[in-house]
């Protein structure tokens, strides 16, 4: 089944679609038959592997309140941004500098449907759909160039994507690009699956392969390699409910009571990184 969007776009309904499998595991609504197939394999068959998702998103929301309360960086670039949910780049970003200014990537066609929602209700905030491995195209396109000021500091956001590309594909590259197209004081955020070494590791990576054909988790090593050049901010490359874990409800906090991490809350790592 095809549906048209408004703007005139396909989307495969039969073919589960990686941002709206995510959308299902965050309690979105975005999703079709197929997608939820894939997201309940994890909800069924590997119990508790859905606390990736949540640890990733409130990895992300703690990053870019950091970026915008304690450096001058008001400029986004979201790299397959995937489906919205609750706390948007633009919206946490906002929230503190409202003259923040954020471009979303995705090459999902829904991911436009809904973007183009977003720039009704805000004019700093663009949606391009461009394919991530084409990085100088995104940077090119005339969206970014309208919003973006490349002479100045950007935070370029990496969240959950680099691991669905393959080595062959060069993530590095895709990285080190924006690297050496952006100014000092640019900060970039990453996250990514981590390699665990462990039967869960290797089940939930054979079904998103088996799903989608692609993708490579990575030790904490080769994740901190894709940011060469750059200056991994403390406190490093660490599972992302551990990346500064500073509200006083997060249970992780020093305010918090402390608890040992689950086996897939140990599965995704993130990091910050600056350009001197």
């Amino acid at each position: 089944m095809t549906v048209m969007t408004a703007e005139g776009s396909s989307i495969d309904a039969t073919r589960p679609s990686i941002a709206r499998v995510y959308d299902y595991l965050l309690g979105g609504k975005d999703n079709y038959a197929v997608d939820r197939e894939v997201g309940d394999v994890f909800l069924r068959d590997l119990p508790g592997s859905v606390a990736i998702a949540f640890a990733n998103r409130a990895a992300l929301t703690r990053a870019i309140a950091h970026i915008v309360t304690t450096t001058g960086v008001r400029q986004f670039i979201d790299l397959g941004s995937g489906l919205p949910t609750a706390d948007n780049v633009h919206q946490v970003a906002q929230r503190h500098t409202p003259e923040s200014r954020i471009v979303y990537v995705d090459n999902d066609p829904q991911v436009l449907v809904h973007g183009c929602a977003l720039l009704e209700q805000n004019d700093r905030t663009r949606v391009v759909r461009a394919d991530i491995r084409d990085p100088e195209g995104v940077r090119t396109h005339p969206d970014t160039l309208e919003l973006i000021d490349f002479d100045r500091p950007v935070a370029v956001i990496f969240s959950a994507v680099l691991h669905h590309i393959n080595d062959d594909e060069d993530p590095a590259g895709i990285v080190r690009h924006w690297r050496d197209h952006v100014p000092s004081g640019s900060h970039f955020f990453v996250s990514h699956f981590r390699s665990g070494d462990n039967p869960e590791t290797a089940e939930a990576e054979r079904v998103l392969q088996q799903t989608f054909g692609r993708g490579r988790w990575r030790t904490d090593a080769e994740i901190a390699s894709l940011l060469d050049g750059l200056e991994i901010l403390d406190p490093g490359i660490v599972p992302a409910p551990l990346w500064r874990p500073d509200t006083a409800d997060n249970p992780w906090s020093n305010g918090g009571e402390q608890r040992e991490l689950t086996v897939w809350e140990h599965l995704i790592a993130a990091g910050l990184a600056r350009k001197a």
